[in-house]
């Protein structure tokens, strides 16, 4: 059980665990390489990302087929790298959740999460996804919301 789940479990929320197998952590397009080994469409499909805005450390989570737009986020922002984003969060690269990271950072969810019943997060490990309410998840993660993907 990774600390994602727990955090979903001890906080009495519905949700779904997808397992897949056979997706390249190396793909360029990992999140859209996911999306398709679970048979969804990747706008359902949330990856997390970490970005350095004003030097410090902040979590995005946007649709699997986007790009986090820096320029909407703040004037320095640029991407963290590998290393920093698994320091910071606990998880492996490909398998960062939003729930239950080691540090918690100031969180944004893109607003396409909300026009969804249920989206997919990275549960905290390659091949293991959660299903949720995407309000859950602001809520679980005490999220801002904003048009934040291109």
């Amino acid at each position: 059980m990774t600390p994602a789940i727990e955090i979903a479990r001890e906080a009495g929320i519905a949700f779904t665990l997808h397992e897949y197998e056979g997706v390249d952590p190396s793909e360029s397009d990992y999140a859209v390489a996911v999306a398709a080994a679970l048979g969804i469409e990747p706008g359902r499909l949330f990856k997390t990302l970490l970005a350095s805005v004003d030097g410090k450390l902040q979590v995005f989570v946007i649709p699997a087929d986007s790009r986090l737009d820096l320029r909407s986020v703040g004037k320095r922002a640029q991407m963290a790298d590998r290393a920093e984003a698994e320091r910071a969060t606990g998880y492996v690269a490909g398998g960062i959740s939003p729930l239950g990271q080691r540090r918690r950072l100031p969180t944004t969810v893109d607003e396409t999460a909300l026009e969804h019943e249920t989206i997919l997060v990275s549960a905290g490990r390659r091949g293991l996804q959660l299903e949720l309410d995407p309000s859950e998840l602001v809520r679980l993660t005490d999220a801002s919301v904003a048009r934040i993907a291109k």
